[in-house]
């Protein structure tokens, strides 16, 4: 695998590589075949393809049929329609009646930038950690990526899967093992520890480097199996440092913020929390992702300024 990849690509030819090795898998798209670069697979398997255009609660309903009638269904879609539109039916086709459903939310977060808060997904993580029997993952890179998908293609059950709309380059080696619920530690530290999901951990990576230059030791913290999560590790994890800070392209309500802190809080550490992300009661700006990001603190630049205020005791 490249350096550097487009999450849908990857999602893509996971697809291709499973009905070559015998997956009875269907994709439905709700009009979305650029989004989800479905192409390659469709030349491939031309009559597997199913396009319910533009109705979103359609291509939920028509993927809970088609898993009941014993198909992997897999649906490929924008997070912010997906997750929106279809809300009655995620809850109630899907994670109720506990369907064989994988849910992709592609270009999550601020991904489609100018075209803003109708496009922007900053709440899909809070409101899918809201429903039950559903796992939950945000992979930050290409092989993480692809290795959740190999698994959620195994698995049995509804999974949502948080795809980010831009290329990333790797972050992990060939020896990395998906493991679900189990926390990643990509960096060792001592003096703060960073956490991140999907797209942002880049975001700490770099925060974790400029931190180094001056003289601060941060962990960088990658949590991509949101549900399941070993909480009972994170809890321990977490407790080592006097200050966490968590950094998400998504609303500070629900999203890894939100698991930090009742994390925190459950298992009665005594750690500072900062909670980095879209502010309470705000929208993602129409902007480039530079700009929402910058605006919003979430870049590196806002996780060192926050990060160095902490350990100064501000």
């Amino acid at each position: 695998m490249s350096n550097s990849a487009h999450l849908a690509e990857v999602m893509v030819q996971a697809f291709i590589d499973a009905v070559e090795r015998g997956v009875d898998l269907v994709p439905v798209v709700a009009d979305s075949t650029s989004t989800a670069k479905i192409s390659p697979f469709v030349k491939q398997f031309p009559g597997r393809l199913v396009n319910v255009g533009i109705a979103e609660q359609t291509l939920v309903g028509t993927a809970a049929g088609l898993a009941i009638g014993g198909k992997v269904a897999v649906t490929c879609n924008a997070a912010p329609f997906l997750i929106s539109r279809a809300n009655e039916q995620v809850k109630v086709d899907i994670c109720y009646n506990n369907t064989n459903v994988k849910l992709f939310g592609l270009n999550a977060g601020a991904s489609y930038g100018p075209l803003a808060s109708t496009h922007h997904s900053i709440d899909d993580i809070a409101v899918m950690r809201g429903f039950g029997n559903i796992e939950i993952y945000a992979p930050s890179c290409p092989l993480e990526c692809r290795q959740i998908i190999d698994y959620a293609l195994e698995h049995v059950g509804p999974v949502y899967i948080r795809l980010d709309g831009k290329a990333l380059p790797q972050l992990h080696d060939d020896s990395y093992q998906f493991v679900p619920g189990k926390i990643d530690v990509l960096r060792e530290g001592k003096d703060i520890a960073l956490v991140a999901m999907g797209s942002t951990v880049h975001e700490i990576v770099d925060a974790a480097e400029q931190l180094a230059q001056r003289g601060i030791s941060a962990a960088v913290i990658s949590i991509a199996s949101i549900r399941p999560c070993d909480t009972q590790a994170l809890g321990k994890l977490l407790h080592q440092y006097a200050s966490v800070i968590t950094v998400e392209e998504h609303n500070v309500n629900g999203g890894v913020g939100s698991l930090v802190a009742e994390v925190l809080a459950e298992g009665g550490y005594g750690v500072k929390l900062r909670r980095l992300g879209i502010p309470d009661g705000e929208y993602a700006i129409a902007g480039d992702r530079a700009s929402t990001r910058a605006r919003h603190g979430i870049d590196a630049a806002g996780v060192v300024n926050r990060a160095v205020q902490l350990c100064q005791g501000e």
